[in-house]
């Protein structure tokens, strides 16, 4: 038994594929498949029914797969405390972001990480929530940027920054001319939203206390919210947007963003990994530099 073969195994189970395993691993699938044979074989079971499709585990690949997850972990947690006793910070990263932080934050540390720790290789993925969680689960990422209290039990959110919510109006909406708005006077049927997976779209509809299925004027939902303001632009709808979009709207545009009254949420940004994640200083490194670079005081 090898950790090569364990490696494969488990990217076969995580990927439901051995092709596609294949390609996570970057190796040609006639030796992938060959070492999850040959695991198989020396442990005189069947782990992976690949009559089925997606190929799905076995009784006993589920007890394997256990195993083999904490085995791999205590390996890579082997080069983890060696690379910290040398005081370096090097490997891969595969980081995903969520739609409606990755414009507004990622150019703002990247090249600063980048320059600080050249060791490492960073991934980075543009991910809805759902598909992070997944991700970060099946060990397709290490870890991700994401809006707090999103991810669930299994994953541990470090946080970073508060992300108030304002309201983006139409100069056509009777809201356009005030300074604030309160939540109670916005009319539910002019809102437009993000499409369903953004958890930002979940976390308006609370703020609103909203059902799923107010009667809107207009029925449109988009993935962005670049795409959003420039609708609410050009009819008399407004939208919710993050702190963190306003320095990306123009000036002429400037008097249609209202500060939403006291009382109203935010969002609050967060790195998220998995608790059994090891590579502590490339995460503490994405932390620091993050921090650093947008001036955050802790």
């Amino acid at each position: 038994m090898t950790i090569i073969q364990l490696e494969y195994f488990l990217a076969v189970a995580n990927c439901g594929s051995f092709s596609l395993a294949s390609e996570h691993c970057f190796v040609t699938q006639p030796s992938l498949s060959m070492q999850v044979k040959a695991l198989e074989e020396e442990l005189d079971v069947v782990l992976l029914d690949r009559s089925k499709k997606p190929v799905i585990l076995t009784e006993a690949g589920k007890a394997v797969l256990a195993q083999a997850r904490e085995a791999l972990k205590e390996y890579n947690a082997i080069r983890e405390v060696v690379a910290e006793m040398k005081g370096e910070t090097a490997g891969k990263m595969r980081l995903g972001v969520i739609p409606t932080i990755a414009p507004y934050l990622l150019h703002k540390f990247i090249p600063a990480f980048v320059r600080k720790y050249p060791k490492v290789e960073l991934e980075i993925r543009e991910m809805v929530t759902a598909d992070i969680v997944d991700a970060l689960n099946r060990d397709r990422i290490d870890a991700a940027i994401v809006a707090g209290g999103t991810c669930g039990e299994g994953i541990t959110e470090h946080e970073l920054f508060n992300d108030r919510f304002y309201l983006y109006v139409s100069p056509n909406n009777p809201l356009f001319e005030r300074v604030n708005v309160r939540i109670e006077d916005i009319d539910l049927k002019d809102v437009i939203l993000l499409s369903p997976g953004n958890c930002m779209r979940d976390q308006i509809l609370e703020l609103c206390q909203a059902k799923r299925d107010v009667p809107q004027h207009y029925a449109f939902e988009s993935g962005t919210l670049d795409t959003l303001m420039r609708i609410v632009d050009c009819t008399s709808c407004v939208t919710i947007i993050p702190e963190m979009a306003l320095e990306y709207i123009p000036a002429g545009r400037k008097r249609q963003v209202k500060m939403l009254a006291k009382g109203a949420t935010s969002r609050k940004i967060a790195v998220a990994v998995r608790r059994t994640y090891v590579k502590n200083s490339v995460v503490k490194a994405l932390i620091d530099t993050i921090v650093s670079e947008l001036n955050i005081v802790r």
